[in-house]
């Protein structure tokens, strides 16, 4: 892979999860700053993601691998999200708006992949390279949030949502100058059941891999509550850090969470050699449940008690790296090379999908429940004691039940 392809790819990545964290981290605050808007609309737009990604597979393998170049479509889907985006900023309406979303996700989620199929057609050696690229898009995300939290207000405003759309509109364009990529699956038979990679699930027989993949999608369902209503949380508790004369508000301090997951991937290979694969993932998710609580108890008469809440923030390394990557690493070693793509399929399907549909769904109730009256406070701590239970619930489960035959092998 030459310099050119690197950089092309570095900013590809780099916009794709810049546009992602622009707007997605606000949109319960800017939710809740409109008039009719509620708890409920925040779960249920929220949710639009897990149906987005439940519906990704089905646009790509039908038609993004079978008849066009991944950039093409790429670019087009960008396009489109470009103008729904900008569409929803203008939104009053409640159902309207949630439908927006939903129309958003149905563009980006499918983006998604293709930025990885794109990347790895182009590099020479993924194991390599991939890793160097992809850690720009992490670069994006922290970038946005610092800009959207380093402006005062811009949370309960449609700022964030108008600086995606721009964004989405920028990457489209960039799209069709991306490394050519033709689809993989031209002429072959279209397979629903591999798409979601379901075809291949009826082999294992491990009961291990079944518990794995049962507390897997019920751990997503209180980790929904954190990506709903962190933001909204935090701005009302009047949470802001303060560096020489910058006032950084809840989406810049939320950055800092995508900063340990730097840290905490780079430490990962360590704790699989040091732990195994069981207590990496039991170690993430007990730090869910740790987050959930130092969120419950950060907030006092007296206001934001900010060295609790940032460290919430900051376990979020160890709550993405340790469940979502490790499990991502754990299905691969299941599985051979030809059948790892749509293993992941299947583990995505469970978790982004049919875990974070429920869950969103659920927190947005649960908030809802918890609302004062005048719409305009909650009882955060009842709130967040919630995940925090079930979170534990699901921990017990899986370290009493869950057996691994070996730890995996980083390279």
């Amino acid at each position: 892979m030459n310099g050119l392809v690197r950089t092309q790819l570095s900013a590809m990545m780099f916009a794709q999860y810049f546009i992602w964290g622009a707007w997605f981290v606000t949109l319960g605050t800017y939710m809740g700053s409109m008039p009719g808007f509620n708890a409920g609309h925040i779960g249920a737009a929220y949710g639009m993601q897990g149906i987005g990604a439940i519906l990704a597979p089905l646009f790509i393998g039908a038609i993004a691998d079978r008849l066009f170049p991944a950039q093409m479509v790429m670019g087009i889907l960008h396009l489109l999200g470009a103008g729904v985006m900008y569409w929803a900023s203008t939104v009053t309406d409640p159902q309207v708006f949630v439908y927006a979303i939903l129309a958003y996700f149905l563009c980006y989620m499918p983006t998604l992949p293709l930025t990885n199929a794109i990347s790895f057609n182009a590099m020479t050696d993924t194991e390599r390279q991939f890793p160097a690229v992809r850690v720009l898009g992490t670069v994006g995300w922290i970038v946005a949030g610092v800009a959207v939290g380093s402006i005062a207000g811009a949370a309960q405003t449609n700022l964030p949502m108008l600086i995606a759309a721009s964004g989405s509109l920028a990457l489209g364009l960039f799209s069709f100058i991306l490394p050519n990529t033709p689809p993989q699956g031209k002429g072959q038979k279209l397979n629903l059941l591999s798409l979601f990679g379901l075809d291949i699930m009826g082999s294992v027989k491990e009961a291990s891999f079944w518990i794995f993949i049962v507390c897997s999608t019920l751990i997503v369902v209180p980790l929904s509550f954190y990506y709903a209503f962190t933001n909204p949380f935090l701005a009302e508790a009047g949470a802001t850090v303060t560096i020489g004369g910058q006032t950084f508000e809840p989406t810049a301090i939320m950055t800092l969470g995508q900063v340990s997951e730097i840290l905490f991937m780079l430490l990962l290979p360590f704790f699989f050699a040091r732990f195994g694969i069981k207590w990496v993932l039991v170690i993430g998710m007990l730090a869910w449940v740790a987050r959930y609580v130092l969120f419950a108890f950060g907030v006092n008469d007296l206001g934001p008690i900010m060295p609790m809440l940032l460290l919430g923030i900051l376990l979020h390394g160890i709550c993405y790296d340790f469940f979502f990557v490790a499990g991502q690493i754990y299905v691969d070693k299941k599985f051979a090379p030809g059948e790892r793509s749509r293993a992941q399929s299947f583990l995505a399907l469970m978790t982004l999908g049919l875990g974070q549909t429920v869950g969103s769904n659920l927190a947005g109730q649960w908030v809802a429940r918890h609302t004062f009256g005048d719409g305009a406070s909650r009882d955060w701590t009842a709130i967040w004691l919630l995940p925090a239970g079930l979170a534990l619930v699901v921990t017990m489960l899986f370290l009493f039940l869950f057996r691994a035959r070996t730890a995996p092998k980083i390279a």
